[in-house]
Order: structure tokens, then C-alpha cells, then sequence
């Protein structure tokens, strides 16, 4: 006798890729524990580890799209994958709060870090104008958050050729941000090891870059779905949650401009 459902939560069946991620996770950090300890395989079970990742992810939200277009995302279901979302970008926060405190705590107590010298930032350090590449990175940014909140819109009033031209738009603006901050970091004129403020400063643009690298590959998914005819006005939420992580990286690359490149930096000679 067939049950009737009586509830709107959606009950998965089982499904291997939890356990296959979870060993893909595993081989991929324990491989690049290898590979700095100049283990000969750590190299290929890291590189192992990473394509079973990646393909865990693509099946994994390949099925939750699937169940989308067969109803199983009641509102409750949406509600919950909603806090998914919100929990994962609080973890970000925290994440992102780790690199700020390590900032803060040289830059604000210089004579307490034997590295420092006593100044922030050391003496010897040109810093990057935080007037040229990052203000024009910021503006970049800001412009952004506009496109995507425009392809939002779009969407909700039906205009799907707004959505596809404001996702667009937004792909292409992060691809600009990141193919500038490249050139910055080439052009650095401090490094990586050696010097406590370089190793700071570092972090947390580099952390931030590869979110909005993985921001920007998200809103290419969210297009290539689009394109394909996914997404409608009442239900959204790959979309959805791709703007809001988008949103995110712009909130944090402002904190990132204001505090690193203009406070961080005051007072010391800045690189020609």
C-alpha cells in the first residue's frame, strides 16, 4: 500500500555522495600535507582528492536541482536551504575575522610583535597606493553589487533578458576585479615571507580574491541555468544564494579597503 506524504519536508533517499566528498576532502588535505612534507605521492593523492571534489559537488548539486524541478522544495524545504546559506556565510565571517585579528594585532601593538619593530607598518615596507588599483577595485566592486542586484530584479518581475544581461555584467566585472588584483599582487613591492606585514596583507586579499573567483564561477553556473530556461519568480534560491554570497565578498572587500590599504597603510612611503 503506497504511503501519502503528510508533511513538506523532503525526505532524501540515499546517496553515496556524502561519504565520496567526504573521502575526496580527506585525500585532498592530507595529500597537500604530504606535498609540503616532500612526500612523492602527496602531489597526486592532493590532486586526487580534488577531482573527486569536484565531482562530488557537480553531482551532488546536480541531484538538488533535479529535486527542485520535481517539487520537492516545499517552502519549508526553501526556508531551511535558505539557513544553509545564511550559516555558511557566517562561518565566512568568522573566517575572514581570523585574518583581520591577525592584521589588527601587529598593526595596533607594534611593540608587543618582535617582527614588527615597533611600527606599522616596519620600517622599510612601500605599501600599494591604496588610492590607484584597490579604489578603482572598490568602485568595481560597488558596481557589481549593482548588476546582480539588477539580474535580481529582472527575475522576480519575469524579464529574463534583464536577468541573463545583469548576470553578465556582473560575471564579467568580477573577472575585471580579479585580473587586477593579479597584477597588484605581481607588482607588489613586498613579498609574501619575510615580513609580517606582507604576510598579513596577503591572507586576506588573497582569501577574498579566491571568493570572488568562487563567486564568479557560481554566477556562471547561475547563467548557464538561466540560459537553459532554470529559475522563475517564485522559485530561485540557486540564484538567490549566489547574490547573496556575492554581496558578501563586497561587504568584505570594504572592510579590506578602508582598514588594509588606507588605515593599514598611513603614514609609510608608497610604491611609484
Amino acid at each position: 500500500m503506497a504511503s501519502t506524504k503528510t508533511h513538506d519536508y523532503h525526505i532524501l533517499p540515499p546517496d553515496p555522495w556524502p561519504i565520496i566528498g567526504a573521502t575526496g576532502a580527506f585525500a585532498l588535505f592530507g595529500g597537500a600535507v604530504m606535498w609540503m612534507h616532500d612526500n612523492p605521492y602527496g602531489k597526486f593523492v592532493s590532486l586526487g582528492g580534488l577531482a573527486i571534489v569536484i565531482v562530488t559537488m557537480f553531482s551532488w548539486w546536480s541531484n538538488t536541482i533535479k529535486e527542485a524541478h520535481e517539487g520537492h522544495h516545499t517552502p519549508v524545504v526553501s526556508l531551511h536551504l535558505r539557513y544553509g546559506m545564511i550559516l555558511f556565510i557566517a562561518s565566512e565571517v568568522m573566517f575572514f575575522l581570523a585574518w583581520f585579528w591577525a592584521f589588527f594585532d601587529a598593526s595596533l601593538f607594534p611593540s608587543a610583535v618582535d617582527a614588527v619593530g615597533g611600527q606599522w607598518p616596519p620600517k622599510g615596507i612601500e605599501v600599494l597606493d591604496p588610492f590607484g588599483f584597490p579604489l578603482l577595485n572598490t568602485l568595481i566592486l560597488l558596481c557589481s553589487g549593482t548588476t546582480v542586484t539588477w539580474a535580481h530584479h529582472a527575475l522576480i518581475h519575469g524579464d529574463r533578458d534583464g536577468l541573463k544581461k545583469g548576470l553578465l555584467c556582473t560575471i564579467l566585472l568580477g573577472m575585471v576585479f580579479t585580473s587586477i588584483q593579479a597584477y597588484e599582487y605581481v607588482h607588489a613591492p613586498f613579498d609574501f615571507k619575510g615580513n609580517i606585514y606582507g604576510a598579513t596583507f596577503f591572507m586576506a586579499t588573497g582569501f577574498h580574491g579566491f571568493h570572488v573567483l568562487v563567486g564568479t564561477i557560481f554566477l556562471i553556473v547561475c547563467l548557464v541555468r538561466a540560459n537553459k530556461g532554470d529559475f522563475t519568480p517564485k522559485q530561485h534560491f540557486g540564484f538567490e544564494a549566489a547574490a547573496w554570497y556575492w554581496h558578501f565578498v563586497d561587504v568584505v572587500w570594504l572592510f579590506l579597503f578602508v582598514s588594509i590599504y588606507v588605515w593599514g597603510g598611513w603614514g609609510a612611503p608608497v610604491h611609484a
